[in-house]
């Protein structure tokens, strides 16, 4: 069964092998902090040519949206590489399925019906019948299979054991074509993990073209190293970075030229290489020669075109290198006596390029690492401007500040942020590690404190206090606006054990507040809070205060107003005293009002209580029947209740109006006070 198959294959894959196409070779690699890296191949070539591209199949989609060739000759024309459907679907416009290429036999039953032609010690050529394996065994027992295909002749059904065939062969050309289209299809997934892609170019003339693309990379880390000089006075330090990389590209970098760009640029992946399929209605079949015009969507009349032109902004000009010698040493570490340390020693730093919204840094070398490996690169080497200091953040650490360094980016270009590890150069005992610090983006002219230990010699206590005071008060219309100042204030208590360096206490910024002590020129503002300097005098104690304040705008309508507050108002000697007069002979009205309004009410109360006595008094009546006696005791009590009624309701009359009275005079009296 094993020796006419492979030679069925072979005839077959040979009309499906594709022309050799020409490799590119990486040449370049730029990786971006966003995120992602833009690889860039070359290809020397003439004329009209096809350039082969493997790429790994999750990077299929990022090819797809941002491949681009550069050819100073030639133009770029399409690009093939196998679908992405999947293998079965492909197999959806052939007369068999995948599983039928299992075997000699499942290709042949799949094919039923199809000329063949079988050479061999039987030859045969006929229709297929149908293709039977049976298990036979020997004279020992031993099992094997075996195949006899049932052929359709001009001489009737014929059978002849595959076995001993040479080759079996199909007579239509299309079939023929039809199965090494399947196998080829086969081939091109055969590596589920790449595709391969193919890129036409046209053109004339020996020349190198170049083919780049953007896929997701790891993201390139920066990490410093900070060397504080012996003399904790000294004016610089020396900065030195370095690049922390990985290649997992999927495929070697040889001599590559290597680009790291710190930005933020925007990224974003598009499933280009999935196949979508539009949804569309279904109709009922028309017969009878019906017509099915499509719906009018009504005219959009014409459309103007617009192009706007693109200009990327020029990179900055490279600074000039900012290494020194360093034979003689860097100014101000340490002193001459005896020998000094030796400092830090020189990196190969990358050009640094700044522009519009990203630093590129340019390798000087060449680079070379295997696919899956990581790199630590030389970045930069500067010295910059560096002051020590004391940072006190509460939230950190409510006790203590912390040692910090303010160090100044005087370069040409930003730095990329990153991890900074800090240390201190000895005359005697060399370079002593202090802590890490985290650097954020830092640009050029800009500066950043980095905090990297607790400073245990300074304690700080705080305390806080609240106030809320009246700086103005106006009455317009029987409305009194007032302005309030809320203030908060936090008293700072410093002691110090030894002399330490200048001392920034970071007051939390509350919105709506504004700072007023101390004065808010001599403090630094961040987005989310003041710094603000101390110096410690003789004896390393100080006390600092600081306060903030918040206005508040406050309208009241004097109507409103209860005599209580009408007094408290009154009584304030934040208030005008004019305006406390006016106040004081409200609350005296709105007093009067108050006990109109509450002997109304007893006169009221009473009122209803004789209504109801009169009421029980003629129940009483008409239950007492015949009884004279106690008929007449009832009647008096009748009648006094009913005079008392007449003289309480003229009571509650004139104490109505006297009610209405004085309302309508402190109604006078508030709308004619205007202060």
């Amino acid at each position: 069964m094993t020796r006419w198959f492979p030679a069925l294959v072979v005839l077959l894959l040979a009309a499906s092998v594709p022309a050799l196409a020409a490799d590119l070779a990486l040449k370049r690699v730029v990786l971006s902090s966003g995120g992602v890296g833009y690889l860039e191949y070359e290809a020397e070539i003439t004329g009209d040519a096809t350039l082969s591209l493997e790429v790994k199949l999750d990077q299929v989609d990022d090819v797809l949206k941002s491949l681009i060739v550069y050819d100073a000759s030639g133009s770029a024309g399409e690009i093939t590489l196998p679908g992405r459907e999947p293998l079965n679907q492909s197999f959806g416009d052939l007369p068999f399925d995948r599983a039928a290429l299992g075997s000699p036999e499942t290709l042949l039953n799949a094919l039923q019906g199809a000329e063949i032609r079988i050479a061999g010690p039987k030859p045969l050529a006929g229709r297929l019948v149908h293709v039977d394996v049976r298990t036979l065994r020997d004279a020992n027992g031993v099992a094997r299979t075996a195949s006899r295909a049932t052929v359709l002749t001009d001489a009737g059904l014929q059978q002849v054991d595959l076995d001993d065939a040479d080759s079996i062969a199909f007579a239509d050309p299309g079939l023929q074509d039809k199965v090494s289209t399947a196998l080829a299809r086969i081939a091109a997934y055969r590596d589920p993990g790449h595709r391969r892609l193919s890129l036409a170019i046209h053109g004339s003339g020996k020349r190198v073209v170049r083919v780049g693309y953007v896929v997701a990379m790891p993201l390139w880390k920066a990490s410093y190293r900070l060397s504080l000089p012996a003399d904790p006075k000294a004016p610089e330090a020396r900065l030195q970075g370095w690049a922390v990389l990985e290649n997992f590209s999927g495929q070697d970098w040889n001599d590559i030229d290597l680009t790291l760009v710190s930005g933020n640029p925007v990224t974003f992946r598009q499933a280009l290489y999935e196949s979508y399929y539009v949804p569309r209605p279904v109709v009922p079949v028309e017969a009878g020669g019906h017509v099915l015009p499509p719906a009018d969507t009504g005219s959009l009349g014409p459309v103007a075109q617009r192009q706007a032109a693109l200009t990327p902004p020029a990179p900055a000009p490279a600074p000039a290198s900012m290494a020194k010698s360093r034979a003689g040493g860097i100014a101000g570490f340490g002193t001459a006596a005896p020998a000094p340390p030796p400092p830090p020693a020189p990196i190969e730093a990358a050009e640094a390029r700044e522009g519009a919204t990203q630093i590129a840094f340019s390798l000087p070398a060449k680079v070379s690492v295997q696919a899956g490996q990581s790199l630590v690169l030389p970045l930069l080497d500067r010295d910059l401007p560096a002051r020590q200091v004391d940072l006190y953040r509460p939230a950190t650490d409510p006790a203590h500040p912390l040692a910090a360094v303010e160090l100044t980016n005087a370069s040409a270009s930003g730095l990329p942020p990153g991890v900074l590890t800090l240390y201190r150069q000895s005359a005697d005992r060399g370079a002593t590690y202090l802590g890490d610090a985290r650097l954020t983006a830092l640009p050029a002219g800009d500066k950043r404190l980095l905090s990297f230990a607790v400073d245990n010699k300074v304690a700080i206590s705080a305390t806080t206090a609240h106030a809320r005071h009246i700086v103005k008060a106006t009455v317009s219309q029987g409305v009194m606006h007032l302005t309030r100042t809320n203030r908060h204030a936090t008293t700072y208590r410093i002691r110090a054990a030894a002399a330490v360096p200048p001392l920034l206490l970071e007051q939390p910024k509350m919105a709506g507040w504004k700072l007023v002590a101390p004065d808010p020129k001599t403090v630094e503002t961040t987005s989310d809070a003041y710094r603000i300097p101390v110096t410690l005098p003789a004896g390393n104690e100080a006390e600092i205060a600081v306060a903030e304040e918040e206005p508040v705008q406050e309208s009241i309508a004097l109507s409103d107003l209860d005599g209580d507050r009408l007094g408290v108002f009154a009584s304030s000697t934040e208030l005008d005293p004019a305006l406390r007069k006016a106040l004081a002979g409200l609350a005296t009205q709105r007093a009067d009002i108050a006990r109109k309004e509450s002997e109304l009410d007893r006169l009221k109360a009473e009122k209803d209580q004789l209504v109801e006595d009169e009421s029980r008094y003629r129940d009483n009546l008409a239950a007492l029947g015949n009884s004279a006696a106690l008929r007449t005791r009832e009647i008096a009590k009748l009648t006094e209740a009913e005079n008392r009624i007449d003289q309480v309701s003229a009571a509650i009359a004139t104490a109505g109006k006297s009610l209405d009275a004085a309302k309508t005079a402190l109604a006078a009296a508030i709308s004619g006070i205007s202060l």
